[in-house]
């Protein structure tokens, strides 16, 4: 039976936020007038090259992509807010998401969510992300991470 009035979008948010946060620091190293200027001026593929960077030190490659779409929140008297439209594929997950980046912080809105084969049980599938992003990490998974991913039974 399933479980009524759970919020499995902010469920996997939390657990994707958690799994790409070295990368989200990473790219708030980045000067923002450069995300602004390739924003704007819609050179996309330099903002892929940023993200590239970024990730290949954390995550096997190809499993987090740039989407080849931003926004910037740049209005008098408002925080600048950098929004990159990403991807996560691993495991015959897909989830594509926004990356906001602001000067303090970062957060995750995820627009879609495929689960090749999926479960009919909704946290089942909320636990295959957390996996796929663990095992797509490139730092190895050590029996304490072995064991929360397992559910306590490793």
């Amino acid at each position: 039976m399933q479980k009524q009035g759970k919020d499995y979008t902010r469920d996997r948010e939390q657990a994707l936020a958690e799994g790409i946060k070295e990368v989200a620091s990473e790219l708030r190293l980045i000067d923002a007038a450069d995300f602004v200027a390739f924003i704007r001026t819609e050179q996309f593929a330099n903002i892929g090259n940023l993200v590239s960077s970024s990730t290949e030190l954390y995550f096997k490659p190809d499993t987090i992509k740039f989407g080849l779409s931003g926004d910037i929140n740049l209005q008098w008297g408002e925080p600048l807010t950098v929004s990159l439209d990403m991807e996560f594929h691993y495991m015959r997950v897909n989830v594509y998401f926004r990356l906001l980046l602001e000067a303090l912080h970062a957060g995750i809105e995820i627009d879609y969510i495929t689960f090749d084969e999926g479960s009919a049980d909704p946290d089942e599938n909320t636990q295959r992300l957390v996996r796929a992003i663990a095992y797509a990490r490139l730092a190895p998974v050590n029996a304490h991470q072995e064991e929360a991913l397992s559910g306590g039974t490793a």
